[in-house]
């Protein structure tokens, strides 16, 4: 159970936003900001479907690469790929190389283009803007009856890779809910 932390810069953080210096930026500067545009949320639902299993700093150091070989993470052109871009991804050393990802990205591509309002109108109404404030890192949840509503509506509409955990950190990483803790210099920010 840890607390917020005051880094050397005198601010407190969440402990994870510390533990490594790529955090630093992303706690700061762009986790929990709200996200609203389609290309924005299907990155991070992207992002957080390859990052099961894995290290979110693996991720974090990779994206770029993703970015490139997603054609900048753009739904239309995403939707586009067949089997010469799942041969071209897969021998790609600059994101994580797993078929069942790759696959995962391209079919939720085609099933974000087939919401009808877009992507940001089926996720935003499953924000909690007054979810309770974590105090301490145990108090953040990695699943709630939202995220497990929401990745069974993803999944009906054609999403996959996206169960309740990958529905919960897409929540918690475009702003649907707050889990700066208590004493985070961010909690609240974005209000």
């Amino acid at each position: 159970m840890s607390i917020a932390v005051v880094g050397l810069d005198g601010l407190a953080r969440c402990p994870w936003g510390l533990s490594a210096p790529d955090y630093v930026a992303y706690h700061d500067e762009e986790w929990g900001r709200p996200v609203r545009d389609d290309r924005g949320l299907y990155e991070r639902m992207c992002l957080e479907a390859f990052q099961s299993g894995l290290s979110w700093l693996t991720i974090l150091r990779k994206r770029e690469g993703f970015r490139a070989a997603f054609a900048g993470f753009d739904p239309e052109r995403v939707a586009g790929f067949g089997p010469a871009d799942e041969a071209r991804l897969m021998a790609d050393a600059g994101i994580v190389r797993n078929r069942a990802k790759i696959r995962a990205a391209v079919a939720n591509a085609r099933a974000a283009l087939d919401l009808p309002g877009g992507l940001g109108a089926f996720l935003w109404p499953y924000a909690d803007p007054d979810a309770p404030a974590p105090e301490t890192t145990a108090d953040v949840p990695a699943t709630t009856p939202a995220s497990t509503a929401l990745a069974k509506e993803l999944k009906k509409n054609g999403f996959r890779f996206v169960g309740p955990t990958t529905a919960y950190a897409l929540m918690q990483a475009c702003g649907l809910v707050d889990d700066h803790l208590t004493g985070c210099h961010r909690r609240g920010a974005y209000r």
